[in-house]
């Protein structure tokens, strides 16, 4: 044997020898490995085995819950909209839809599509996050049953054991049977019995093709894919899922074409009845979910969502209680009940804090006439008018004319009948005077109080643009939620945030699909602002606002009373209070829903609408921290006021003193007077008694000759 064969043969026996030693280790490892899968087998068994699915006998209805703003449940929206049904009443059309566009597998497969779950776990490996599932119909039945929706890896796995543990309980169809009547299908429907009634109006028996793959469609995304939302693309799900039937040969080509040429025939959408707390809130809330994030009220009555609002739930409740309290409210007619509506919203946020719209029994729908009221305001409009001037340069302590005026024909006339000559603008707010305002519109320029009162957020008509526009004599009106949002710039040192009541709407799921994004506007600067802060307070103080005075807090406010129809009665048919501390904005209005001859207020808003307020403030006071307004622009302006309101006074005292003069005078030249009058009387009587005396004799001296010629002719 050479050298080389014998080295090569050492190198065989080398590496035998080395393999040898190393499949030991590789053994070890894989017995190890093997213990470990057995065990983790039997693990994962005894979980899918102890996991519980019970709650799949049961059918739970998906309510809608209403939060207040510290994040606690105040109000349940339900109609238990679930109504389960039998997978043999369900059309088979219907049924291969969901599979074809759900879970084409289905049939096939343990509840678990493994192809599907690896791509999606290379998804998200690629994003770093999870944001894909590959779920199937087992494993989206078990989401909705018995998980949150947080996509997380932790509550992937927990819904892979339930799935599998359904799978091992329940047959394909009673899988199939529950997922289908507890899958959400958009505006409020759990479940295909209701989906059929709301959207087509019928029972799911009586499904034709092309409505059941339209259900189907919408199980990806219901809110989105509503077709009274979005028709076109609502249709275009449809259709594909139609496309989906015919590749998996459940339909063919002609009854694939005569779906996808049929118009989609939607039910009138009908709107479930609801009770619950706070309904004029909740009212509002449907209202701004639909209005202002594009939601559905069937998907807000009974969508499942959780809507997180701006109540405040101590001011609610005091508020609720002050209504139900018919001693703050006049007495009504018989045959009618005074109305009356309230809103109270935070001035720095916007956020409606409580609201109440109206009075007597609720019934779902009834008018709110917090938010869709429009009556005409009447005098708490001045102050957004005088806001205009002070913004010209006037101050508070300018004199403005309180005498008789005539521009164009138009004429005002202060509610006592009363003239003063001048008065400060001060107390001409507090007074409510009628004549300085409109004298002061007139000469700052009718347009400059219009941009004013717009910029306000008040709408105002064509007919509108007038000097009597102070008055508040609009052509159409406003509400009381749009009082209190342009009085919030007054307390927010001329800031004025949008009112809203929603600040967040999660769906069923827990994703949010709407959220408040903060609008604000300065309607002014924080100096005007604070001006008309003091001379509102002067309102409440010493004014017409008096008993919207609670102890221990500063209020600002501004009362209003509009006109009657008609005329010959003595009354009004609105009253207002628009009031405010640093923390909180209210608006109250009362009146008859139907004003005439019979039904109309005796008295004027400083009786009626500011006690209100003043009893919810004191009802709800822990709310509010700060007790004073911190006015620190005007201090030298209040300095100019109180110097002005001296010379006033001390024009007043001149005025007094000769008025005490001339009535001196005047007393004298009377006594004077009647001192002559009397001479001139005690002379005229002389006169008369003179004369009389001398007619006397005459006549005496006359009857004595008469007598004397009678006797001589006698003898």
């Amino acid at each position: 044997m050479g050298r080389t064969e014998h080295k090569q043969q050492q190198k065989q026996m080398n590496r035998k020898k080395n393999w040898s030693n190393i499949q030991k280790p590789i053994k070890i490892l894989l017995l190890v490995m093997l213990l470990v899968v057995l065990g983790g087998l039997i693990m994962v068994n005894q979980l899918i085995a102890s996991s519980d699915v019970s709650k799949l006998e049961e059918l739970e209805p998906r309510p809608t819950f209403i939060y207040d703003q510290n994040g606690e449940i105040v109000s349940k929206i339900s109609n238990s909209n679930i109504e389960g049904v039998r997978l043999d009443q369900i059309p088979k059309e219907l049924i291969e839809a969901v599979i074809s566009v759900e879970d084409q597998q289905f049939y096939k497969h343990h509840g678990i599509n493994y192809f599907g779950i690896a791509r999606a776990f290379t998804q998200n490996t690629l994003k770093g996050e999870v944001v894909a599932g590959g779920s199937t119909i087992t494993q989206q039945l078990t989401k909705n049953a018995f998980l949150t929706q947080d996509r997380t890896y932790s509550r992937k796995f927990k819904e892979l054991l339930i799935a599998m543990k359904i799978e091992r309980t329940y047959s394909k169809d009673d899988i199939l049977e529950r997922y289908l009547n507890q899958i959400y299908f958009g505006e409020g429907a759990w479940g295909v019995q209701r989906a059929a009634q709301v959207y087509f109006g019928k029972d799911v028996s009586e499904l034709t093709l092309s409505e059941s793959a339209t259900l189907a469609g919408l199980i990806k995304a219901p809110t989105h894919l509503s077709p009274y939302k979005n028709l076109e693309k609502s249709v275009q799900r449809r259709n594909i899922v139609l496309s989906l039937m015919k590749n998996e040969k459940y339909i063919s080509q002609a009854e694939y074409e005569e779906a996808i040429g049929q118009e989609m025939m939607l039910a009138d959408s009908t709107l479930p009845d609801y009770t619950g707390k706070y309904p004029y809130y909740i009212d509002h809330i449907i209202d701004e979910a639909v209005n202002k994030y594009g939601l559905t009220k069937n998907e807000v009555l009974s969508g499942g969502l959780h809507i997180y609002t701006e109540l405040n739930p101590v001011i609610q409740d005091a508020l609720e209680e002050v209504y139900e309290d018919d001693r703050y409210f006049p007495e009504s007619k018989p045959d009618q009940l005074i109305q009356s509506a309230s809103v109270f919203l935070n001035p720095k946020t916007g956020g409606i804090s409580a609201l109440v719209g109206g009075r007597g029994e609720y019934t779902y729908g009834r008018f709110n006439n917090a938010t869709q009221l429009v009556r005409q305001p009447g005098s708490t409009l001045k102050p957004l008018v005088y806001t205009a001037a002070l913004e010209q340069g006037y101050h508070i302590s300018d004199l403005l004319v309180d005498q008789p005026i005539n521009i164009d024909g138009y004429s005002p006339k202060n509610f006592d009948k009363r003239y003063r000559g001048q008065v400060t603008m001060y107390d001409a707010v507090a007074q409510s005077y009628n004549i300085p305002p409109v004298w002061l519109l007139h000469n700052i320029g009718i347009e400059n109080g219009v941009r004013t009162v717009e910029r306000f957020g008040i709408p105002l008509d064509e007919q509108d643009h007038n000097v009597g526009l102070p008055l508040g004599g609009l052509h159409q009106g406003t509400s009381p939620l749009r009082m209190a949002q342009a009085f919030s710039a007054f307390a927010n040192n001329g800031v004025m945030m949008e009112a809203h009541a929603i600040v967040e709407i999660e769906d069923s799921e827990g994703e949010v699909i709407g959220k408040w994004r903060e609008q604000s506007v300065e309607v002014t600067d924080a100096e005007v602002a604070q001006q008309m802060t003091y001379m509102l307070k002067g309102a409440v103080e010493v004014g017409t606002a008096k008993k919207a005075q609670i102890t221990g807090m500063e209020i600002a406010g501004k009362t209003g009373t509009t006109q009657l129809p008609f005329a010959g009665v003595n009354g009004s048919k609105d009253h207002w209070f628009v009031g405010y501390t640093p923390d909180i904005v209210g608006a109250v209005w009362l009146g008859y829903d139907k004003t005439d001859a019979e039904h109309y207020l005796n008295s004027t808003s400083s009786f009626t609408a500011p006690p209100i307020f003043g009893q919810v403030l004191s009802k709800s006071i822990s709310e509010y921290p700060t007790k004073k307004f911190n006015l620190p622009l005007i201090a030298k302006m209040k300095k100019e006021l109180e110097d002005q309101k001296e010379k006033l006074r001390e024009k007043e005292r001149k005025l007094e003193k000769e008025k005490r003069e001339q009535k001196k005078k005047e007393e004298k030249e009377r006594k004077k007077r009647e001192k002559k009058d009397k001479k001139d009387r005690e002379k005229e009587r002389k006169d008369r008694e003179k004369k009389s005396e001398k007619d006397r004799e005459k006549e005496k001296k006359k009857r004595e000759k008469k007598e004397k010629k009678k006797r001589e002719k006698e003898k």
